[in-house]
């Protein structure tokens, strides 16, 4: 605290005064301190609120970029769904398809294999037709 030398009329008015103008001063400053300050706090709560509109910004695209992963893996789930159904469809009419074939087949083979027995027997009969006649040939050609 400022002590001030004493006169005829009361303390020393230059001190006074010279006291009272630097008690302005550091009042003047402390005052234009708190301009800035309350200038800095309203410049910071700006860019606070500017944040928070940009971090609601970021959490609504997360959550759309989510539900978005969420409708590409569903409609993903439901085409493997679909192709896999297809596949076994398609799987089961070509099974179909060969087993037809294969008892085609075996029906022709086994067609075959009975007009192969009977071309057998035929043969085999002209074989012994032919041989009846050999033999009648040679009967006749030791008569005479």
């Amino acid at each position: 605290m400022e002590k001030f030398s004493y006169e005829a009329n009361g303390y020393n008015r230059r001190e006074v005064s010279d006291f009272v103008n630097d008690v302005i001063t550091q009042t003047e400053g402390i005052i234009e301190k708190c301009k800035d300050q309350r200038t800095e706090i309203q410049k910071l709560k700006e860019e606070l609120n500017h944040y928070r509109q940009i971090e609601n910004s970021l959490k609504d695209a997360i959550m759309r970029a989510e539900m978005a992963g969420d409708n590409i893996k569903k409609m993903a789930r439901e085409e493997s769904n679909i192709l896999i159904s297809d596949a076994k469809n398609n799987a089961s009419r070509i099974v179909n398809e060969a087993l037809l074939k294969a008892e085609k087949i075996e029906t022709k083979a086994e067609t075959l294999e009975h007009n192969i027995k009977i071309l057998k027997r035929k043969l085999k009969l002209i074989i012994e037709q032919q041989m009846e006649i050999v033999d009648e040939i040679e009967v006749l050609n030791l008569d005479d």
